[in-house]
């Protein structure tokens, strides 16, 4: 089995539809390339909430948290409206502009295969206007049960594992009435990603790519 590295990272893109989704998808393998990466910089993204005081303040929370041990990190709240991303053009021109501004070694955004429209949307915009980049896409658990099978894993130990599960806790109290979004959601994400990785830790974030250059 091949293990490349993710040190040596310089800037990391992290694209969400909504709060909460970068820190479900990715959370665990950000605060691992946060502690093994000194310096890394951070530009996180989150598309929809601004207009919503009380979403809007857990996405900064999040970001805030989740990338501590970051140096200040970039993080921006856009006001797009939840559930309509795949009819605004000017979702299309904001990632113009992003592209234009940032230059990631690696890139965390959603499934082009997701079930939801917006995370769709996301991920396509991504592949649009980032072509020549690293790009993971990660996974939301969700109703309609379209996980699918990761091709890419990185695994996690217990600590960190069981960080992120308590961050998604304390930071979202806005989605604990959710009965998908719990700590054992997450915590057998986690689990079953491990065992597909055969991890040490027993733990790890699955993740798709679909194009890599060596």
């Amino acid at each position: 089995m091949f293990h490349p590295s993710l040190t040596g990272l310089r800037e990391v893109l992290c694209l969400g539809a909504h709060s909460d989704d970068i820190e479900i998808g990715c959370g665990g393998t950000l605060l691992r390339l946060i502690a093994t990466n000194p310096g890394l910089r951070i530009t996180w993204v989150v598309f929809s909430g601004a207009d919503d005081e009380v979403r809007r303040e857990e996405a900064l929370r999040g970001a805030e948290l989740f990338c501590a041990g970051a140096p200040e990190p970039t993080v921006h709240v856009e006001g797009f409206r939840d559930g309509y991303f795949p009819f605004n053009s000017q979702l299309k021109d904001r990632f113009r502009a992003l592209a234009g501004a940032v230059n990631p070694d690696l890139i965390f955004t959603h499934r082009r295969d997701d079930a939801h429209q917006d995370h769709r949307a996301l991920a396509d915009l991504t592949w649009q206007h980032f072509r020549n980049h690293l790009t993971l896409e990660y996974e939301i658990p969700k109703y309609e049960g379209d996980l699918g099978q990761p091709n890419l894993f990185v695994p996690l130990d217990r600590t960190t594992a069981e960080r992120k599960v308590e961050l998604l806790n304390e930071i979202f109290a806005s989605q604990r009435t959710r009965a998908w979004f719990t700590p054992d959601t997450f915590r057998a994400t986690l689990r079953l990603r491990g065992i597909e990785a055969n991890a040490d830790g027993g733990f790890a974030e699955g993740f798709h790519v679909r194009k890599i250059v060596l």
